[in-house]
């Protein structure tokens, strides 16, 4: 009662307890969610029989991806898969592009939607073709502007898949170029990978990303595929996890050889559009999902707003503000630092003490740009 009378007396010790709550929860984040990258190891009882597996791409337009990466997803050394591309109403000479692969690798089937003025789907639709076109029950997902960094991408995401596992989650970083805002993607790319693979590890799956994911077919038609969520254009991968995924049916793969990248978008304009398309599937997120990523942000924001106001007013107790900053930027640095070194991702860890401050403002401006519009999405 005493504390209590003391602080209504003393009004502005709220902003050093506020900054301890806010702590508290950033340490809460890092402690028992983000450090479970560092402890990630292989699973001993990984499956050692190569089941039969189907790469699933989806392509509209992407001639020029086609020609530069396809390759390294059909030169993977396993020993069997097939490779299914949807030509999806493409404009562009992707049809002849992979009518010359076919003939170089007979593992390659094509599946070609033809474009009707009249008839408008999104990509769900032609996901859905592929998957049924899939002759193998283990579906392996990516874009058709990725590259597989390994020729042991297909085994590495297999081995996880067990009699109780029914998706497996892997890591779609971007190619590194010398853009700034190539570093502001790449690391964006990261944390949101170290936050739905550390959630996963945390039993509290809620998304995936199509670069880079695996699941069975006989849960996606289980699931009635898309159904629940066709009405949205994005929400392919993220919705279609949050559904899917239990305790106990996720496992995830981080080894160097099941990395895939993509090239990003070139200009701060495009990725701003990208993201805020991305964001649309976040409000059908379940309600715990959407809170630990709101407290998630929202104690960040804060936490750096009232570590400067409390060195302003309590210049008395700086010795234990900065400590209790420098205990989570140690935390946060080792948790970084190795994240980057398993994702091989480099150039990121200086920038990211000042894209950490940066990417929660950010993120709301992608919701709040979505609240102000109403127009149709591109397929991809």
């Amino acid at each position: 009662m005493e504390y209590i009378n003391f602080i209504l007396e003393n009004p502005i010790y709220i902003i050093l307890i506020a900054f301890g709550l806010s702590l508290l929860i950033q340490l809460y984040f890092y402690i028992f969610y983000y450090s479970r990258i560092l402890f990630s190891r292989k699973k001993q009882d990984k499956k050692q029989i190569k089941e039969p597996v189907s790469v699933v791409i989806c392509a509209r337009n992407e001639e020029e991806n086609l020609e530069k990466y396809l390759r390294s997803i059909l030169t993977q050394d396993y020993p069997d898969y097939e490779v299914i591309v949807v030509n999806d109403c493409s404009e562009d000479e992707s049809e002849f592009v992979l009518e010359r692969m076919q003939k170089k690798y007979k593992h390659l089937k094509v599946t070609t939607i033809k474009p009707d003025e009249k008839f408008y789907h999104t990509k769900k639709l032609a996901l859905t073709i592929g998957i049924k076109a899939a002759k193998n029950d283990l579906l392996l997902l990516t874009d058709a502007d990725c590259v597989a960094y390994s020729n042991k991408w297909i085994e590495k995401m297999q081995e996880n898949f067990t009699e109780k596992t029914d998706i497996v989650l892997g890591y779609g970083g971007y190619i590194r170029e010398n853009k700034l805002i190539n570093n502001l993607i790449r690391f964006d790319t990261l944390f949101i990978a170290l936050q739905y693979l550390t959630f996963a590890l945390g039993k509290k799956t809620y998304m995936g990303v199509g670069r880079n994911l695996a699941y069975r077919k006989s849960l996606f038609f289980k699931n009635k595929g898309f159904a629940s969520h066709n009405h949205i254009e994005s929400g392919d991968d993220d919705l279609f996890i949050k559904e899917v995924a239990n305790k106990i049916n996720t496992s995830i793969e981080i080894s160097p050889e099941s990395i895939t990248r993509s090239k990003s978008e070139p200009t701060f304009a495009a990725w701003f559009k990208q993201k805020k398309r991305h964001t649309t599937t976040g409000k059908l997120y379940n309600f715990g999902t959407k809170w630990r990523i709101f407290c998630e942000n929202t104690s960040r924001v804060s936490f750096y707003i009232l570590f400067i106001l409390s060195l302003i007013w309590f210049k008395d107790l700086y010795i234990y503000i900065l400590s209790a900053f420098a205990f989570r930027l140690i935390l946060q640095t080792i948790v970084y630092k190795i994240t980057m070194k398993r994702f091989n991702e480099r150039n990121l860890l200086v920038p990211s003490l000042l894209y950490d401050i940066l990417m929660p403002y950010l993120n709301f401006s992608f919701i709040l740009a979505n609240s102000f519009t109403s127009k149709k999405n591109k397929w991809k």
